[in-house]
């Protein structure tokens, strides 16, 4: 009992980290107006380079200080094509997921001649041991960091002068010009550093949890952290309940199998497969349960033009 309950919280808070980093960089961008929907892509994207540098320089963190700005550059062009181009933000989202997809297909075959999964990541983040009666936990300090980025982000949104400006960029725009934001400023660092938020996460995927990039490494969690974004109402604090809830669901789809195979000793092929739809499942009924209770930012995914 005791193993299987620290089992399930190690992997719950490591499965989170992404979610979390996704979901709280998705609340900055969206309180500034603008949304991304490619959080799947920006997932893809960083998660392969992060490896790849991972891997060239033996050096993990560099892998995620990559990932970081992978996914900060790929937030900056989304802004710039959303304020400056007009484009319509849902399509540029929806065409950077595809392309992110394809590019990580191309990056496999050319850099490892692999069409499924990269080789696997000897030097992996540090991680540490916890034993209690006899049992032990593994802990992934960047999930506490990640809780610590989301309480930050969210004393910035709340209690300062910058979160001030961001949240009215978001509610009303005309307003904020008047006195005297710089719309269009504020909306790329926060898009930017949304993205980066995202990349990160990504990052942790291959270099510190899985240990390779494979063509599907994002497996639907950028999407779930879109989700979160509406469970949260927009708020971070609230977004680290909603990373764990769907966190555990996504746990339990794996470690429900793996139990039932080791207690009747012989593997559920038919039942495995069902118990995978169990995170999508819990989003879509959550989803489903608050949509009438959400409120998002008054403009959010609508152009601004400068009077």
């Amino acid at each position: 009992m005791i193993e299987d309950l620290l089992g399930l919280t190690s992997l719950t808070l490591i499965s989170m980290t992404p979610i979390l980093l996704a979901s709280v960089g998705e609340i900055l961008t969206e309180r500034s107006g603008i949304v991304n929907i490619g959080i799947e892509g920006i997932f893809l994207l960083s998660s392969f380079t992060a490896i790849l540098v991972s891997f060239k320089t033996g050096n993990p963190y560099l892998g995620l200080l990559v990932g970081f700005i992978v996914g900060f550059s790929s937030g900056a062009l989304h802004a710039f094509l959303s304020l400056y181009l007009k484009s319509d933000q849902i399509i540029i989202g929806v065409g950077f997921n595809m392309l992110a997809y394809g590019l990580g297909v191309f990056g496999l075959i050319s850099v490892w001649n692999a069409h499924g999964a990269s080789p696997t990541l000897m030097n992996k983040t540090y991680t540490i041991t916890l034993s209690l009666e006899g049992y032990t936990m593994i802990i992934q300090p960047i999930a506490f960091i990640a809780i610590g980025i989301a309480v930050l982000i969210w004393w910035i949104l709340y209690r300062t002068s910058i979160g001030i400006m961001i949240r009215a960029c978001g509610e009303d725009p005309r307003s904020a010009e008047i006195s005297g934001v710089n719309i269009y400023l504020i909306r790329i660092l926060a898009t930017a550093v949304g993205g980066g938020l995202a990349g990160l996460g990504g990052a942790f995927l291959s270099v510190s949890w899985i240990g390779q990039y494979t063509r599907n490494i994002a497996a639907g969690r950028g999407f779930i952290a879109l989700a979160n974004v509406a469970f949260s109402n927009w708020n971070p604090l609230l977004a680290i309940a909603g990373a764990m809830l769907f966190s555990f669901f996504d746990v339990l789809s794996t470690y429900i199998p793996i139990k039932l195979a080791t207690l009747y000793g012989q593997v559920f092929i038919a039942q495995e497969k069902l118990f995978l739809i169990l995170p999508y499942l819990s989003t879509l009924v959550v989803v489903i349960l608050i949509a009438r209770k959400i409120r998002m930012p008054r403009v959010l995914g609508q152009p601004y033009v400068k009077e």
